[in-house]
């Protein structure tokens, strides 16, 4: 196949001699994009067909400044951006919505008129990489193995997503499957843990995970458990770290799992990054300058020590954590539903919510001020996209409520002056170079 790919591209780079395609674009420049939408999306075994999508191609793509092109041209580039650079989405809860519906997973996985995350759409918006997250609620650690078996039935679960659809799907346990994958159209499964409490008191399991396939471990969820405190919990037992904990970060280092401190409360913060040999990642956190009530967000300084780390904010697409109104609202509307015995999952409680959305909407622009806030604080190599699919009962910005819809997100981005290099970056670039460095750094 890449043979047929080089044969066409050499009659590309014969035709881009004329007046017309010479003066819009290098070929040689624009090759890789070229062969990634080639092998990617198109699957296209006749090379005719394949020349003409690369006249169409070579012929759009003008080196006119992003600050002249016209809205439909911008959106058009956005999306060639989305179909032809890696997306690496660092925090996608689909295991848990079809565990939570008690979905079969053939229902909901090529097209679901439900929840944010299928095939198509994942397509429709050159999704690449989600991290498939393997949540474990709190509720687990009170169990004997305090949640090992519940995470072993969800990593199965994802398992059985590349077999049921091989043509589609397939796991990825270092950046090089995924890029693998991409190159043969095919969606990329890694997977990370939200919740170390499956770990229980054996530090073996970090290498047993590890083997199952985690690539990133959230210490901690809404509870503080054995490893660490929790923002979401009022009790401080450990003041941060548990000394298990700390020996829990010493072998993710040494066995090569990403560090991920989002949930984790501000001293488990800070001890984490003294004690890391290597970069970590928030998996799904965004910026607490917007919303000062937010604990689950990053203050100034944690973003400013995550960078002096090498790691990676991916930011979080929860209204809640995004805009300190919504955040507000959205508490006093729990507060009335916990007066009312009534949890966010229950059916009652559904009208009032939806009520929320409706009255408090917040826009994709606002996902961008947090990408802005965090690259002004430690630039461009530091951020990326954590979205918290299927996680947030549809608490989503306008214009970014599912996986297809990437290429607003990155138009929004061009407008803002953003390169074609920044917004390669922010996709998947710098998420994908934190997972080497940790690899690496382990020797795999």
């Amino acid at each position: 196949m890449e043979a047929e790919v080089d044969q066409v591209f050499q009659w590309v780079v014969g035709c881009s001699h004329s007046d017309d395609l010479h003066s819009r674009t290098d070929p040689l420049t624009f090759r890789p994009k070229l062969t990634q939408i080639y092998l990617k999306h198109m699957k296209i075994v006749n090379p005719v067909v394949f020349v003409g999508l690369a006249c169409i191609v070579l012929s759009c793509q003008e080196k006119k400044p992003v600050d002249r092109m016209t809205v439909v041209e911008l959106k058009k580039y956005a999306v060639d951006l989305a179909l032809s650079d890696l997306i690496v989405d660092g925090h996608v809860d689909l295991p848990y919505r079809i565990m939570e519906k008690r979905s079969r997973l053939s229902d909901v996985l090529i097209h679901s008129p439900e929840g944010d995350f299928d095939l198509n759409r994942a397509k429709k918006g050159g999704l690449d990489a989600p991290f498939i997250s393997i949540y474990v609620p709190s509720s687990y650690q009170k169990q004997p193995d305090r949640g090992k078996s519940y995470a072993d039935a969800l990593i199965n679960l994802v398992q059985a997503m590349p077999m049921l659809l091989p043509d589609q799907f397939a796991m990825a346990n270092s950046p090089e499957d995924v890029r693998h994958n991409s190159r043969n159209g095919k969606i990329s499964l890694p997977m990370g843990m939200e919740n170390g409490a499956p770990i229980g008191d054996d530090l073996k399991n970090v290498q047993y995970f590890f083997s199952r396939g985690i690539r990133y471990i959230t210490l901690t969820h809404s509870k503080y458990n054995q490893i660490c405190g929790s923002s979401g919990d009022t009790v401080d037992t450990h003041q941060g770290l548990s000394p298990f904990g700390r020996e829990v970060v010493r072998e993710m280092n040494r066995v090569g799992i990403m560090v991920d401190i989002s949930h984790v409360d501000d001293s488990t913060f800070y001890q984490v990054m003294k004690l890391t040999k290597v970069p970590c990642i928030a998996s799904h956190s965004s910026c607490r300058y917007f919303v000062p009530g937010a604990k689950r967000d990053m203050t100034d300084d944690m973003i400013r020590a995550l960078g002096e780390n090498g790691g990676v904010v991916l930011i979080n697409f929860y209204t809640g954590f995004l805009d300190s109104t919504v955040n507000q609202q959205r508490k006093k509307t729990e507060d009335f539903l916990k007066g009312k015995g009534l949890k966010d999952s229950d059916s009652l409680a559904r009208p009032f919510l939806r009520q929320l959305k409706k009255d408090y909407p917040v826009d994709i622009e606002t996902v961008s001020n947090h990408i802005d806030h965090v690259v002004k604080l430690i630039g461009i190599d530091h951020v990326g996209l954590g979205s918290d699919f299927d996680g947030v009962d549809g608490f989503l910005p306008t214009g970014l409520e599912d996986v297809s819809m990437y290429p607003n997100l990155i138009y929004s981005l061009l407008k803002r002056g953003y390169t074609e290099q920044d917004v390669e970056k922010i996709c998947g670039g710098n998420a994908m170079r934190v997972w080497q460095q940790v690899l690496d750094a382990a020797g795999h």
